[in-house]
């Protein structure tokens, strides 16, 4: 069997850091990434074909078209349901994650969520390609320290969006100068 290259993707995680933390506000649709370019960025960029899978939290409501259109695009949705009180996304990414250990694919995730830092490292010491797809500047820094994972900004490497976002400049210590923001 052909090795494969899985893209997960922790769309609400992706939404709510464009939405908080970039727009501040809800994205429009216009405005929210071309979930096919991220298929295609790996595929291209690991020399091998990528699967998609797309977690979804249908708890309270099941987005047709959005789930009609993820299908069109050649992703599986993964639509799930369980407890408020339960990051049930969260949960079954890592499942899945554990689960990929078991075969010898890579392994694309898209997030910035630390609460698969243990489980992409157990995945990126036996050999097979381990990536993090995220905004770079919100991405965990537990990533950072496992060893063999590739970052992607989810804008720049990847290309996801039709338009440059609004990007806030994160200045290190020693370059600020209080008096840019005293005026």
């Amino acid at each position: 069997m052909e090795r494969s290259s899985w893209v997960l993707v922790d769309g609400e995680n992706i939404d709510a850091t464009l939405g908080g933390s970039i727009l501040g506000r809800r994205p429009l649709p216009e405005e929210r990434p071309r979930w096919d370019r991220l298929l295609t960025f790996i595929s291209e960029r690991w020399g091998r074909p990528a699967k998609g899978l797309f977690f979804l939290n249908a708890s309270t409501h099941l987005p047709m078209p959005f789930v009609q259109a993820l299908l069109a695009l050649g992703y599986q949705p993964v639509p799930l349901s369980g407890p408020a009180d339960e990051k049930i996304v969260d949960i079954a990414i890592q499942r899945t994650l554990q689960a990929l250990a078991e075969r010898d694919d890579d392994v694309a995730l898209v997030s910035h969520d630390r609460d698969f830092a243990e489980d992409l490292a157990r995945l990126a010491t036996d050999g097979r390609r381990v990536g993090v797809v995220a905004f770079h500047e919100f991405r965990s820094t537990e990533f950072t320290g496992i060893p063999g994972v590739e970052f992607f900004d989810i804008e720049y490497d990847a290309a996801a969006f039709d338009a440059p976002l609004p990007r806030v400049r994160v200045i290190p210590i020693e370059q600020f100068d209080p008096t840019d923001f005293l005026r």
